[in-house]
């Protein structure tokens, strides 16, 4: 008897703790909602403050977030497959395997955030911010990079930066300035 009762109470618990993590797929986009594991394709987030939500294993295939806010995200495993992502920001973000194939997140910043063994097949990454990001094992076949700022914080990807990030030539110390038309 006293063994019934006991696994009667743990599945109690294991339920309860399984509905906690539960996600409300249709709940308003807000900082901290819990989007985990929702099929949330083809939406409209543009300009959204999703600051510190959990998007672990969310799907957002064909997706607008331009200019959205996703700082400091739970994000292992979430798939933005060809979506847009122009000038949103990652700051600080967990972006574990994140998948951004096809991606366009021009202007985008990932300051600071956690890429290891993301991917941004054939994603537009110009003029993205990728300072202090953590790249381990990022996936950046055929990704465009021209303008973009490498972990460094300090290098930017120079024309013809596709899959990987070539320094942008710098001027020689001491070289003269290019002339200027003189005005009549």
């Amino acid at each position: 008897m006293r063994d019934r009762l006991c696994l009667a109470v743990v599945g109690c618990s294991l339920f309860m703790v399984a509905t906690e993590v539960a996600a409300a797929c249709s709940d308003v986009a807000t900082p901290g909602v819990n989007y985990q594991r929702c099929q949330l394709d083809g939406s409209s987030l543009t300009g959204v403050d999703l600051t510190g939500a959990d998007l672990r294993g969310a799907s957002f295939k064909r997706s607008t977030f331009d200019d959205a806010v996703l700082d400091e995200v739970l994000g292992r495993r979430v798939k933005f497959v060809s979506a847009s992502l122009e000038g949103a920001s990652f700051a600080g973000a967990e972006l574990v395997e994140a998948d951004f194939t096809s991606a366009a997140l021009s202007g985008a910043s990932f300051a600071g955030a956690n890429l290891y063994r993301a991917r941004f097949f054939r994603a537009d990454l110009r003029g993205a911010d990728l300072t202090g990001a953590r790249l381990d094992n990022t996936d950046f076949l055929q990704t465009q990079l021209e303008g973009a700022t490498w972990i460094d914080g300090e290098t930017v990807c120079g024309p013809g930066s596709i899959g990987r990030c070539s320094p942008a030539p710098r001027p020689k110390a001491g070289a003269a300035a290019p002339p200027t038309a003189a005005g009549g």
